[in-house]
Order: C-alpha cells, then sequence, then structure tokens
C-alpha cells in the first residue's frame, strides 16, 4: 500500500504550470522528476541537480503515481 503521506507534499494550483501536480508548490512537477528517473537518473544526480528537492519529495511523486496507477485496468485478450 502506498504511502497516503505524499499528499502533503505535492500540491495542485490552477495557475501554475497548467494545474499540473508540483512538488511542494513550487515549479517542478511529479512528471518532471519521474521523466528524470525513466530517464536513467538515480536519485542522488536528482537532488545534486535540484538541492531544493527531498528525498521525500520524490518518494512522494513516486508514492503519487502509484496511487494513479492502481486505478488503471487494462482488459487482457
Amino acid at each position: 500500500m502506498p504511502n497516503p503521506t505524499w499528499r502533503s507534499l505535492i500540491t495542485v494550483e490552477p495557475g501554475k504550470r497548467g494545474g499540473r501536480p508540483c512538488v511542494r508548490g513550487m515549479r517542478i512537477t511529479v512528471y518532471d522528476v519521474l521523466s528524470y528517473l525513466a530517464a536513467g537518473m538515480t536519485q542522488p544526480e536528482i537532488l545534486d541537480d535540484f538541492p531544493y528537492l527531498a528525498a521525500d519529495d520524490i518518494r512522494a511523486c513516486l508514492a503519487f503515481a502509484a496511487e494513479r496507477g492502481r486505478g488503471i485496468l487494462v482488459a487482457v485478450a
């Protein structure tokens, strides 16, 4: 079960980044963080490149994605 504390770290504001989910009200989106991870960046590399992020922020992005993915059903033929 994903950790529900992501709800305190992931924010959505209509006027910021087109209403996309962001990390702690900053302009970096969950999508940005997940894209860096998917491209092969490690957590330490992300934290080095973005010193205003914390390890908890990255985990919150992953938990947010896990929660979103939990509701996706794919038909198998």
